[in-house]
C-alpha cells in the first residue's frame, strides 16, 4: 500500500504551477496527506553588482520579496480545498532546485508533485529544466505535471 504523509509543490505561481499545486491537492486528499506548498526566492546576491553600484542590494529587498511570497502563498491552494486539507506554506531563499530538494529531506516529503513547462532543444538548452533536476536529486518519488497534457483530474 502507498502511504503518502506528506506532498510538496513548489510553485512559483504561474498557470503551470497551479495546475501542479492542484494535483497535489487531489492526491493530498485522496491519501489525507499533509500539503507543503513552497515558493523560492531566487537568491540574485551571487550575480548582483559589488557595492557603489547603482543597484540596491538584494539584501535590501529580500524582505519584501519574502512578504509578498508569503501572501501570495496564503491565497493556494483556494478556500475550497481550506476545509479538506492541512497546508503549510513556506517561503525559502536560495536556487531553486537545491532549496526544494533540501526542503524535501528536511521535512521527510513523500512525493513532489511538480509542474513543468515543457521546454525541448534550444530553450530547454538555455534556461535547464528545474523538474528535471528535481526528479534527478529529489530523495522521493516526483510526478511531473504537464500543462496542458493528458488530464486525469476532473473538474
Amino acid at each position: 500500500m502507498i502511504k503518502l504523509h506528506r506532498i510538496l509543490c513548489p510553485t512559483d505561481f504561474s498557470e503551470y504551477s497551479h495546475k501542479a499545486v492542484r494535483y497535489g491537492c487531489e492526491l493530498a486528499v485522496a491519501f489525507s496527506s499533509e500539503l507543503h506548498l513552497v515558493h523560492v526566492v531566487q537568491n540574485y546576491d551571487a550575480i548582483a553588482p559589488g557595492s557603489g553600484e547603482i543597484f540596491v542590494p538584494f539584501t535590501d529587498w529580500l524582505p519584501q520579496l519574502r512578504e509578498q511570497s508569503q501572501q501570495r502563498l496564503t491565497t493556494l491552494p483556494g478556500p475550497e480545498w481550506e476545509p479538506r486539507l492541512k497546508v503549510q506554506r513556506t517561503t525559502r531563499v536560495g536556487q531553486a532546485i537545491d532549496e526544494i530538494v533540501n526542503y524535501a529531506k528536511e521535512n521527510a516529503i513523500d512525493l513532489i508533485v511538480q509542474s513543468t513547462h515543457g521546454r525541448t532543444g534550444f530553450k530547454h538548452f538555455l534556461l535547464g529544466s528545474v523538474a528535471e533536476s528535481i526528479v534527478r536529486y529529489a530523495p522521493c518519488p516526483v510526478l511531473t505535471v504537464r500543462h496542458p497534457e493528458h488530464e486525469f483530474v476532473e473538474s
